[in-house]
């Protein structure tokens, strides 16, 4: 058979339900095979569309997504979302078309270096140089991005070696002998880890992105439990620990609770979980947690140690170490009675510093109202994507997240754009449940035209638009560091949202009432079909408590 038809046998025995992408001349002969493949394919209108939608789909899955463009700008498109990937650790394959060989090195029509360009943003690539190596690379390629710290990995696939013909058989075993990722923890080290918590008089545990990657949300919040561990999740582990739990202290970090940031800062032993010490968390990094030891959970050895000095480290799968760690920590029978004070410093906090808003006196829906009745509306069941910018930290301060693999959002690398792809790959992913995008009217904008693929494809998306006319959160930076000189910051009144979403076959709403926001929303999400939502908001309003850039925990403002 070609070797595009192997491609797609490939694709069926990794259990590939869909993929996104768009066509060029590249890949022709990949999308002929679509034609009797009995693959699902989505047509995106951009390729970055496609990959943040691929990225969408994995991260509410669990599974790898799959994106696909042509050689030279199709490819060159896919770099934002293959960064992105990278940088939260998303499994996703990118399947790219080259040139044909003969052409490579020649500045040919559409070609471009798209393994050299995407070398320092891959976990790894394969640029295939004879068409009988493809199957396996398929197959290691999926291999690689789900295992170990799950990423990106790119196929770069010429086209004259994707059309020829091969002797295909299925590939039976992946063994890639210098890769094998450590999962299990080190026996000691987790012994070592259960005893300082024993001993700890103010601890915290600290979970990241890495307990959602590895389904592991069940067995830190057993953990969490064997004691009274206050717990606190970066921006990209929330759903981690449920929302509503008494331990729960809020999110950590620049937009963060006091609680959690005053917590961190006088904590005497801090429990990180799957988390990388992201500057947005720790701040001005001498000055972080002064009082603190460190364990250190992660699968990737590179990021321990890497910001913080790890006073036990522990390489492993969060879920694998958790589960060993509670044996460890019931087996001491620690006394639960001498984290009482640390409690009463904690439950002093809460009282005296909760997330609060002035709200408006009259019809002006506030930011924060908005995602608070958008909780309301949705019963906190929706799985929410937001976009990036102030909007995102408003919906991480204030939609209570109860379970994992309901809030997903750009955190590395902060895309804006990325949130209408990504929700309705999140949408393809899991048919039965809401799915929300929360986006601002500047970030709305860059992948709109996705909008088009929503509505020819009935992916049931509803966009609530926090619409503010700026672009938010340069805005608020500008007002406070800058001297209010407000420099290319006002976004305006175009477009027109209504008429947009329904020139692109969608539903527009428009709300401007806070007494019947819930209401209207509930509306909103029971209209069938793609709907976005043209929320008018307060103009200039700020995303408060804050971590000035490059300061402590402990000079938090608003």
């Amino acid at each position: 058979m070609r070797a595009v038809d192997a491609l797609m046998e490939c694709l069926k025995a990794e259990g590939v339900d869909v993929v996104f992408g768009l066509p060029g001349g590249a890949n022709l002969p990949t999308y002929d095979a679509f034609v009797d493949a009995g693959i699902k394919h989505i047509l995106v209108r951009h390729e970055a569309g496609g990959g943040h939608a691929a990225e969408g789909y994995a991260k509410a899955s669990g599974k790898v997504g799959v994106a696909l463009a042509t050689s030279g700008p199709g490819a060159t498109n896919l770099v934002t979302p293959i960064c992105d990937a990278m940088m939260d650790s998303v499994p996703v394959v990118f399947i790219t078309g080259q040139v044909r060989t003969e052409l490579l090195g020649t500045d040919g029509f559409q070609e471009a270096d798209t393994i050299g360009i995407t070398m320092p943003i891959v976990k790894h690539s394969f640029m295939i140089q004879h068409p009988t190596e493809l199957p396996r690379a398929i197959h290691e390629a999926f291999h690689l991005a789900r295992s170990g710290r799950p990423g990106p990995v790119l196929v770069d696939i010429p086209q004259d070696l994707s059309r020829a013909d091969i002797d295909y058989e299925p590939v039976a075993d992946i063994r890639l002998p210098g890769y094998q990722p450590t999962v299990e923890g080190n026996q000691k080290q987790i012994r070592q880890a259960a005893k300082a918590l024993a001993a700890a008089r103010r601890p915290v545990i600290y979970a990241g992105g890495g307990v959602v990657n590895a389904g592991a949300a069940a067995e830190l919040t057993e953990f969490a439990t064997c004691d009274r561990f206050p717990v606190t999740c970066t921006l990209m582990g929330l759903g981690a620990f449920p929302g509503t739990h008494p331990q729960w202290l809020g999110m950590l970090g620049m937009h963060g609770t006091r609680s959690a940031n005053y917590a961190i800062d006088e904590a005497d032993l801090i429990c990180a979980i799957g988390a990388r010490f992201d500057d947005r968390v720790t701040g001005k990094l001498s000055e972080f947690a002064p009082r603190a030891k460190f364990i250190h959970i992660d699968v990737d050895p590179a990021e321990i140690s890497k910001n913080v000095p790890a006073h036990i480290p522990i390489v492993g799968d969060a879920k694998h170490v958790l589960a060993k760690l509670i044996v460890e920590y019931r087996a001491l029978a620690p006394d639960g009675e001498r984290l009482g004070d640390w409690w009463k410093r904690i439950e002093g906090w809460r009282e005296r510093y909760p997330l609060s808003y002035k709200d408006s006196e009259d019809a002006e829906i506030k930011p924060q109202y908005m995602v608070q009745a958008l909780y309301e509306a949705t019963g906190g069941e929706a799985i929410v994507v937001s976009d990036v910018g102030q909007h995102q930290m408003w919906a991480a301060q204030h939609y209570h997240f109860p379970k994992p693999r309901r809030w997903i959002n750009s955190g590395g690398l902060g895309t804006m754009g990325f949130g209408l792809p990504a929700a309705m790959g999140a949408a393809v992913a899991c048919p039965d449940q809401l799915v929300c995008c929360i986006a601002g009217d500047g970030s709305v904008q860059m992948n709109a035209q996705e909008l088009a693929t929503c509505a020819q494809e009935g992916i049931p998306i509803k966009v609530f638009i926090m619409n503010n006319g700026y672009l938010g959160m340069v805005r608020q930076w500008q007002e406070l560091f800058w001297d209010r000189r407000y420099s290319q910051v006002e976004t305006g009144a175009y477009p027109d949202f209504v008429k947009l979403a329904e020139a692109y076959g969608a539903t527009g709403i428009r709300l401007t009432d806070k007494g019947s926001l819930v209401e209207d929303m509930k509306r909103a999400i029971e209209t069938d079909g793609p709907v976005v939502v043209d929320v008018k908001v307060t103009r200039e309003e700020n995303t408060y408590p804050m971590i000035p850039s490059g300061s402590a925990a402990r000079e938090m403002v608003g």
